[in-house]
Formats: C-alpha cells, structure tokens, sequence
C-alpha cells in the first residue's frame, strides 16, 4: 500500500502558485482576491472557511470573509452576490454551503457570476466541464485528479465506481473520471442511496471513490486486492484527545482497507488539503482571465 498524500503535493502545489503571485505583484499587478460569505454559525463551515483563509494569505492572495446571521434573507443575501459580481477587484466569489432552509441553493449559485465562481458549482461552468471545456472544476473533484496526476496514476481503461451522485462531489468526479483526458479515460459506475448491493459494484472496481458521509462505510471486503481508493469524507465525531475538541474520520475504514488497496487517500491529510488547492487555482486563473475574459 501506497499513500496518496494530499499533505504533501498541496504543500507542492502551493509553493507553485505563490510563485505566479509574486511574479503577477513584479509585473505591477494585483494579487488574486478571493471572497467568501458565511450564513449562519455552522461550526463546520466556520473551520472550512477559517482553513482558506489561512491558504489563502499563504501564497500572497487577498481574502476576506463576510459574516451573515442565519436569519439573513434571500434577498439580501443574492444582493450581496450582485453587488461582488459588479466589483472588478475581486476575482472569485464562494458562498460556503450549507445555507439555512429559507435561502435556495440553486438561486445563490446561478446569481453568482460564472467567471467568479471558483466553487465551480455555476451551470456554465458545469456544462464547460461536460464538454471537457476550461472551466472552473468543482474544487473536491479537480483535486482528485490533480493528485490522480502528481502521482502518474494512468486510469485510462480502469473501472472506476464513485460512490456518491451529489452535484458537488460525486457527479461531476464520475463525468471527469470519463471523459477523454488524462487522468481519465475510465469506464465509470456511480452508485448511490438507492444502489442494491453496492459493494457488488466496489469488488469489481480498479477504483473507488467514496462521497456518501458515513463513517468507515467502505470496509476491506467490500474491494478486491489493489484497488486504489479514494475517500472523500469528512466525518466529524466530538473527542476530548485532540485540541480541536474532535475526530476527522473518512468514509473508508482506513486501518483493513489499507491493507489490500494499492494506493488510499487518508483521512485527514488527503483530499481536504487538495480541495482547498483546487480553489486557490480557480481563484488564480479568474484574477489571471484564464478562462474567461
């Protein structure tokens, strides 16, 4: 068994990107600026969005977060997007999910504006990725393969099952995981809540990435001897052993599946860090006009 080690090639990738900001301030630009707006008190997203921060001042971008009560309308929150989307001196734009009941997803994400929107959630960028267009990628899929890639793992032709259809995660992976590109080229099966037996699928599969949020879900019998799996939870148990007062746990059983996969993601240290990676690239090529003018 192999570690795909997120720690190590976002810390890579990292030191890359402050390079192309130091480069951007010696030619007499700005540095990227990237905004995220809080709704409510969610402890989880609080640290999510504290964690980009940090990246953020990491490699010389300008970040701030707004902070909005949860009894905040839809209103005023879509109008505060607008009023972001209209100002030239910030380049990305992130609404942390989840919002409150009251506030539509789907509104907030369609009234962000495609070329800010670094969370690649927006139904262009979407639509872009299908077609194997540049685009901003949804931050968790892209960082999958950016690591699928550091690591020169050829899927072309693997049987890839993704285990999980949400838009965030695991239905833009299995569209990226097919098409015609490399890391790509793989024959891909998406399973979900409503899949009987889905380990029947898990068994046959060269990969398996698991987005369902259950604790240690993916058991070691549940794949074949060198699979490559990838997990992608986040599972947050209280714990009085560490100073964050909590536990991250994956949607793996790390310590038996570790012992028959050929490569795995651990949790934490892997796919967390490369999502934030993935977001300070958008945020990067929307202040760079890579992909949109």
């Amino acid at each position: 068994m192999e570690l795909l080690d997120g720690k190590k090639i976002a810390a890579e990738i990292k030191i890359e990107i402050k390079k192309e900001v130091d480069e951007m301030i010696a030619m007499g630009l700005r540095a990227p600026n990237l905004v995220a707006i809080l709704v409510g008190e969610d402890g989880a997203s609080e640290t999510y969005v504290n964690s980009k921060a940090k990246n953020c001042a990491e490699v010389g971008f300008t970040s701030s977060v707004i902070r909005l009560p949860k009894d905040t309308t839809e209103e005023f929150l879509l109008n505060k997007i607008i009023e972001i989307n209209n100002d030239d001196a910030i380049d990305g734009l992130i609404v942390q999910l989840p919002l409150p009941d009251h506030i539509s997803v789907t509104k907030v994400v369609e009234t962000i504006d495609y070329r800010k929107d670094v969370d690649g959630f927006h139904p262009i960028n979407i639509g872009r990725m299908n077609k194997n267009l540049p685009c901003y990628i949804s931050a968790t899929p892209n960082g999958i393969m950016m690591l699928l890639e550091r690591y020169k793992i050829n899927t072309s032709g693997m049987h890839c099952v993704v285990v999980g259809r949400s838009n965030i995660v695991g239905s833009p992976m299995s569209i990226l995981m097919a098409l015609n590109a490399e890391p790509g080229n793989a024959t891909v099966t998406i399973c979900h809540s409503k899949t009987p037996d889905i380990s029947r699928y898990t068994k046959d599969a060269d990969i398996v990435i698991v987005a369902i949020g259950k604790k240690n879900y993916l058991t070691a019998d549940m794949i074949k001897d060198g699979a490559i799996v990838i997990d992608v939870g986040m599972n947050r148990e209280l714990s009085d052993k560490t100073k964050s007062g909590y536990k991250l746990y994956g949607d793996v059983d790390f310590e038996n599946v570790s012992k028959k996969a050929s490569w795995i993601t651990p949790v934490p240290g892997g796919v967390g860090l490369m999502t934030i990676v993935s977001l300070l690239k958008n945020t990067l090529a929307a202040a760079k006009k890579t992909y949109y003018n």
